[in-house]
């Protein structure tokens, strides 16, 4: 079955469907995503880095999990899917921290143009990556991986990096990130999430 995305409008209401193989390209319209931290027992974050294979910027290291919600399936179902099928984790706990984030980013003329609002993740378990997805990753904790973003010594996604800075208004453990109201979602999110 062909995977779709969610097309938007700048409000974040649903204007329509495509699909996902064809939808990134230079003039990538605005569509539905979601973004995922996700941390271990231990307080760890999980830092991926994206597969040379990946359409949109291969080999570089970003937060733990990206994706776009099927029509209609609700935000943290999908989240929990895309753990699954990229890394093989199960999550134990999921709260929205981030619901009206927004990024366009552009590499080698292929645009990234979403509304994705931002996940906490719990999860147990080592990651068993699916190497079409993620080809590398580590555990770290999370004040060092911030250090090493600010520093230089970490690469990392356009899209993290401007998630990082609003995160850290959020305080410095990810643990006492206060969890967002639902009813902030893009619209276009709240449909499938009726009753949450």
């Amino acid at each position: 079955m062909t995977e779709q995305v969610v097309l938007l409008d700048e409000q974040g209401h649903a204007i329509g469907v495509a699909d996902k193989a064809g939808v990134h390209h230079a003039e990538t319209p605005l569509h539905l995503a979601f973004s995922a931290y996700a941390f271990n027992e231990r307080g760890q974050f999980l830092l991926t880095r994206r597969a040379l294979g990946k359409r949109t910027f291969p080999g570089v290291w970003t937060n733990s999990c990206c994706g776009h919600p099927a029509p209609g399936e609700d935000m943290s179902d999908g989240i929990v899917r895309r753990l699954a099928q990229e890394l093989g984790l199960t999550s134990t706990g999921i709260d929205l921290v981030l619901p009206e984030f927004q990024y366009r980013a552009e590499m080698d003329g292929v645009v990234e143009n979403e509304k994705c609002p931002v996940w906490r993740v719990e999860v147990t378990g080592e990651p068993e990556p699916d190497p079409a997805e993620v080809d590398a990753y580590r555990w770290v904790e999370w004040d060092q991986v911030v250090g090493e973003i600010e520093d230089g010594s970490q690469p990392i996604s356009p899209w993290c990096r401007k998630q990082l800075s609003e995160l850290r208004a959020l305080g410095p453990d990810p643990r006492d990130w206060p969890s967002a109201e639902h009813n902030r979602l893009p619209p276009a999110a709240l449909v499938s999430a009726q009753g949450r």
